[in-house]
């Protein structure tokens, strides 16, 4: 039997408070739930809530409520009761002093919650709540497993190869995935050994645990925006009737990024919704007539049918880039070759997964550094590195290693996409230079 089958539930401390109140000796109360009665008695004892008694002015004497005694002290002239001094302590100086517990804690049933004298006794006492044991029992378990419970040579070990691969730019979900069975920690584990400070690196070399900001409250747009022509019949809620009425699409979310506020190149990027593999083209400006160009080379690149296949429904903001959505869909002979549609203004988590892959290339291409330095080349690096980190979200595979589609493969192989070993995936602004 595994740790987690012997430990008692929650249904079964409320057999074991039931079988107390119905006044059920240990062994039949064990007998009911197939467990030992010394497990029985264990778990009474070890979780049982204690309750003070009464105690007169702090006086935990059994005998304390009745005591009439007088000049237990020095003080021969002394009229007061001894139980009611402030200059010496009664308990010290009388030989009638008694605070040994009742005699119902100390053999079975260990608890007073069926004792006849429990509500006229000041002793103090204690009852068995299913609730409040279950309560008790689950922190000793949380405190238990908490601390640092790796340590030497196998601790160091674990530092080395977590470490090097986080000073690489690799996510933690990619490292956990990647080595999980060689780590033999858990993912939250390592991330707590990291906050407690006993790896080489620190939280600042998380970058999601020191980058989030406060959200910005939503914007209101003009209702005038959504009148726009490029929008008729491709807003959300059109893409969400289109998804009904067209079980098992799968779709391609799309935007663009740009380095610096200068006129120059900028990066188109795309990821399918079933893999999560992301496209990244270098644009020579962001007009729209360079994006409808990225789109024809495509279509050139694997022909109209496959392009059909690949790219069947695309979702996109309402940016400047991509208002010439008829070209978008259409080629230039007029054959359509995908539909398109745009997301609510301000409401970017309406593609949450290409937002998400956004701060993977913000890793290597930090916001304001300019993107004309670099070339189709650099970006096809950008992402294989990228679409090979491990995901937890995709069972711990990379999205390289869902595909199966022969039109995907064939994509892939003609775009120069391929995957990168676990341990050489590198994500810091230096990919594009000599390491």
């Amino acid at each position: 039997m595994n740790e987690e089958s012997l430990r008692l539930t929650l249904s079964d401390r409320v057999t074991i408070e039931a079988g107390l109140y119905a006044r059920k000796t240990f062994k039949k109360i064990a007998g009911e739930m197939k467990r030992h009665p010394a497990t029985i008695s264990r778990e009474i004892k070890n979780n049982r809530t204690f309750v003070p008694g009464a105690h007169p002015l702090g006086k935990d004497c059994r005998y304390a409520t009745e005591c009439r005694y007088k000049k237990r002290c020095d003080r021969a002239k002394c009229s007061q009761r001894c139980v009611s001094c402030h200059r010496h302590d009664c308990q010290a100086t009388c030989p009638q002093y008694n605070n040994t517990p009742c005699g119902i804690l100390n053999k079975p049933p260990y608890v007073c919650n069926t004792c006849d004298r429990r509500r006229k006794c000041r002793a103090d006492r204690a009852y068995y709540s299913a609730k409040h044991a279950h309560a008790v029992a689950e922190r000793r378990y949380s405190e238990s497993h908490m601390g640092i419970r790796t340590r030497g040579a196998e601790l160091q070990r674990m530092d080395e190869l977590v470490s090097k691969l986080i000073l690489k730019g690799q996510p933690l979900t990619h490292i956990h995935s990647a080595y999980g069975e060689k780590l033999d920690v858990s993912q939250r584990t390592l991330y707590n050994y990291i906050d407690a400070g006993v790896f080489s690196i620190g939280n600042i070399d998380l970058r999601r645990k020191v980058g989030y900001r406060p959200r910005k409250k939503k914007r209101d747009y003009p209702e005038s925006f959504l009148k726009y022509d490029f929008r008729k019949n491709r807003s959300y809620d059109d893409f969400l009737k289109y998804l009904d009425a067209n079980p098992g699409t799968s779709f391609i979310e799309m935007d663009t990024m740009k380095g610096a506020r200068e006129q120059g190149k900028r990066l188109l990027t795309m990821i399918f919704h079933d893999t999560n593999i992301m496209l990244l083209f270098i644009m020579r400006d962001g007009k729209a007539d360079t994006v409808v160009e990225v789109f024809d080379y495509l279509t050139s690149l694997i022909g109209i049918e496959t392009f059909r296949k690949l790219f069947p429904v695309i979702l996109t903001d309402n940016g400047s880039e991509f208002k010439h959505s008829r070209e978008i869909e259409r080629t230039v002979d007029g054959h359509r070759r995908t539909q398109l549609f745009y997301c609510d203004p301000y409401s970017s988590w309406q593609k949450p997964h290409i937002e998400k892959n956004h701060e993977f290339v913000r890793y290597v291409l930090k916001k304001g550094k300019s993107l004309n330095p670099f070339n189709q080349q650099d970006m096809t690096l950008l992402a294989n590195h990228i679409n090979s980190i491990k995901r937890a979200g995709l069972d711990g595979c990379c999205p390289y290693e869902l595909v199966v589609d022969p039109e995907m493969i064939t994509l892939m192989s003609l775009l120069g996409l391929q995957q990168v070993p676990p341990d050489e995936v590198y994500l810091k602004p230096t990919l594009f230079k000599p390491r």
